[in-house]
């Protein structure tokens, strides 16, 4: 432990904790800076309440809690905190200095879930469109077909990456060319069937004629969609791949695979209004994680009110 970490006047139990931590534990050096930090936090609150650190109860964690909250703390930011404090509390358990751990059963304010990004639908059909003067053939009808597919079946990457050109007992996901389906496998090993839209097939079947054509005898045969040795595609590659062709097609935002999943859900969602539907199209198992797209465009909404309901009408024009 490094003198220029330690705050004058450091309880000598935090400090004796930091060098378990570094020495023993060999924590990484921006871990122990945090460590440091949060405890530090800790004996400030706890000297302005006047009580020892080894005196400290579940109802002074709580009300610390309560004031971090007040004062505009994110919850992620409080559960980061009460971590580094429980594993000080766990240590001087250890070394039987308290009867027991007070921050053990304090839990961190709930954060709001961020809404999940969505592209527009102009914007989700300009990068679909998109053809480069740069890239090969094979490679821009590769790319074509994986996000067609990422949009138009709202495929997460993983599924994506494991679709196989054809049925088997061993593969993990196939495209049906004939049935017009994808067969994926899903969070928690759960299968499900969606649908592949017209665009996507096409896509699919100009990306496999020349994927057969262009294959190295050494390729993974049974792999949909490949890179240029043949293997199947990683994950990463696709991450990477999505945001060179957005960038290129003059989008405002860097894409990746899961905001075209958000696009799709949104984009269905505005159309239908099916909320079941859409949790059964991404295999959602609670309904609750579906619902977070209800709120992803208020503004959508809002514009149709304004165009179709007739008070909202005499409202606009009494604001020309």
């Amino acid at each position: 432990m490094t003198q220029t970490t330690r705050m004058p006047g450091t309880d000598a139990l935090v400090l004796r904790y930091l060098d378990h931590v570094q020495f023993e534990k060999r924590l990484a050096e921006r871990t122990l800076a945090l460590y440091t930090l949060d405890l530090q936090k800790l004996q400030t609150v706890a000297n302005q309440a006047d009580v020892a650190l080894v005196a400290v109860q579940s109802h002074h964690i709580r009300r610390w809690v309560a004031q971090m909250h007040s004062r505009g703390r994110s919850g992620r930011g409080i559960a980061l905190i009460l971590s580094g404090w429980r594993g000080f509390y766990s240590w001087l358990g250890h070394q039987s200095l308290v009867a027991s751990n007070p921050v053990l059963d304090v839990r961190a304010p709930k954060s709001a879930k961020p809404l999940p990004k969505a592209l527009s639908v102009d914007a989700a059909v300009q990068l679909a469109s998109f053809q480069s003067d740069q890239d090969k053939d094979w490679l821009q009808t590769r790319d074509s077909a994986m996000v067609e597919l990422l949009y138009g079946s709202g495929l997460r990457v993983a599924e994506l990456t494991g679709l196989d050109v054809k049925a088997s007992a061993q593969a993990r996901g196939w495209v049906d060319l004939q049935d017009g389906v994808a067969h994926v496998l899903g969070k928690g090993s759960k299968r499900r069937i969606v649908p592949v839209g017209s665009k996507a097939l096409q896509a699919v079947q100009a990306w496999l004629a020349q994927r057969d054509a262009e294959l190295p005898p050494t390729a993974v045969q049974a792999a949909l969609f490949t890179g240029r040795n043949g293997t199947r595609l990683t994950a990463q590659s696709i991450w990477q791949r999505l945001r060179q062709r957005s960038l290129s097609a003059g989008l405002a935002t860097p894409v990746h695979p899961h905001m075209l999943r958000h696009s799709f859900a949104s984009h269905v969602l505005q159309s239908s209004s099916d909320l079941r539907g859409v949790q059964e199209l991404l295999g959602h198992v609670n309904i609750s994680t579906t619902q977070i797209y209800t709120r992803l465009d208020f503004a959508h909404l809002a514009k149709t009110y304004d165009a179709a309901h007739p008070r909202a009408r005499i409202k606009s024009a009494e604001r020309k």
